[in-house]
Parts: structure tokens; C-alpha cells; sequence
């Protein structure tokens, strides 16, 4: 999470994060990007940004040797943890939140 969240800092501040990109998830890029703690509302935000959008991953310039890479999309879903904060927001232990 911290990797993909540093990414997202980085590809943030050369302005590729487009003008949908919020101060939310601008937040918590740098949040996640130090391994500061995450309570449970924030996992929870979390865990409801990824189901919005998991579509996102399937556009062009998600992955990397794409035309377009990295989409804003990609830069947002690395600020919020990428691929690794999605799978550990999706364990059991955080079901109910």
C-alpha cells in the first residue's frame, strides 16, 4: 500500500492525477504513502472508494506499458493504496464495515 500510495504522491505533484482528483484522495495518498494509522472510517472509505471504482482498472492507462499511463484513475486507485490496499481492506476481519 505504502509503494502504490507514494506512487501516487509523486504522479500527484507532476499534476497527472486530472481534475476529478480530490483533496481526499490526495490525503490519503500521503497518509498512506508515511504508514500512518488507518481507523476504521477510513477503511471504510476505503473499502467504498474500490467498490466505485473497480471499473477503473480495466481502463486504458491503468497498467503500465499502456499509451495513456498512468490514467488519472490509476493515479487515484494508487492513492488510495492501490491493488494492495484493495485486498487488504477486502479481508474478512473488515466485513462489516
Amino acid at each position: 500500500m505504502a509503494a502504490a500510495a507514494r506512487r501516487a504522491v509523486e504522479w500527484i505533484s507532476e499534476g497527472r492525477a486530472g481534475k476529478g482528483f480530490t483533496d481526499v484522495g490526495d490525503h490519503r495518498a500521503h497518509q498512506l504513502a508515511r504508514r500512518e494509522a488507518v481507523d476504521d472510517d477510513q477503511i471504510g472509505r476505503m473499502k467504498r472508494y474500490f467498490s466505485r471504482h473497480r471499473h477503473d482498472a480495466e481502463a486504458e492507462g491503468f497498467r503500465r506499458g499502456e499509451a495513456s499511463y498512468p490514467s488519472p484513475g490509476r493515479v487515484a486507485w494508487d492513492a488510495w493504496g492501490g491493488s494492495a490496499g484493495r485486498a487488504w481492506v477486502g479481508r474478512e476481519k473488515f466485513a462489516d464495515l
